[in-house]
């Protein structure tokens, strides 16, 4: 009896999770094989997956597009710096935020915490910007972001629970605070800096709303700021053909799926840091 229980629960469990594969994977098939259909057959034919006709002239026009292509080198600069900055602040805080012997440590978590409830509001941190005249700047987005408290948090749980007889050991040859934490702490820490790193990189990618409150230059907008513009055809000079590439619906799923693509080509090679670095990072402390 408990056997054949076993059996029509996995069987129930494998029928969801190929019902949410299924909800996930035919938008997306949709969106991939509708790039590469022309115009005409997006028009006439409805919902359909593989297109009788292929073309590449989604994707012409996308790399013939300046204004797509500025972007997206523009979101390349955004993330890794962006990414660089965040994991530097968050490594260095949480390390220090783990030392029980650091001043005022109580206080300094009490307000990390207080963050994650409460927020300053867009209102006071576009004036606080401002008067730091950092507007039409990227650092006004990597240092209104620099730091996540959650991910601080778990960081700062993961450095908590090395051994201190590991450190005391590192002290007596010599290796001061910075020494340890870049020579011992973080070369043991590669799983769950990875994760941090990450999920930083996916934030800053996916960043377009803080790219147009404070970016007045279009030229420097990032690739989901210049999406959302694109997929709402609210320029219509930015949309025209370019060369013998024809803009039309074909070319607004090319654009989802260019933006889309590098998060899924890091993601598997990434998957294995990503699912150790959280498990460590949580349980520990």
């Amino acid at each position: 009896m408990g056997k054949k229980f076993n059996l029509v629960a996995d069987g129930i469990l494998y029928l969801i999770l190929l019902l949410i594969v299924l909800f996930i994977a035919l938008p997306f098939s949709y969106i991939l094989f509708s790039s590469f259909s022309t115009n005409a057959e997006y028009y006439s034919r409805g919902f359909y997956i593989l297109p009788h006709k292929w073309t590449i002239n989604a994707y012409g026009y996308l790399a013939m597009n300046e204004n797509f292509m500025q972007a997206y080198r523009n979101t390349f600069v955004l993330t890794a710096c962006g990414t660089a900055i965040s994991l530097g602040f968050t490594l260095f805080m949480a390390y220090g935020l783990s030392k029980r012997w650091l001043r005022g440590r109580r206080l300094l978590n009490m307000l990390v915490l207080f963050t994650m409830i409460f927020h300053g509001g867009m209102i006071p941190t576009y004036l606080l910007v401002s008067e730091l005249h950092l507007l039409n700047s990227y650092w006004s987005i990597y240092l209104t972001g620099a730091i996540f408290p959650f991910l601080l948090i778990i960081m700062r749980s993961f450095f908590a629970s090395f051994p201190p007889e590991l450190e005391e050991a590192a002290r007596m040859d010599g290796c001061g605070e910075l020494q340890l934490l870049l020579r011992i702490v973080l070369p043991l820490s590669i799983p769950s800096v990875v994760t941090i790193a990450l999920m930083y990189g996916v934030a800053h990618w996916n960043s377009y709303f803080q790219a147009i409150l404070y970016l007045n230059d279009s030229a420097k907008w990032p690739i989901q700021s210049f999406l959302r513009q694109f997929l709402l055809d609210s320029d219509t000079g930015m949309l025209r053909s370019v060369g013998s590439y024809e803009y039309g619906p074909p070319v607004k799923m090319a654009a989802v799926i260019v933006t889309a693509l590098p998060l899924l080509l890091c993601y598997p090679f990434l998957q294995k840091y990503f699912n150790k670095g959280m498990l460590v990072g949580s349980i520990k402390g």
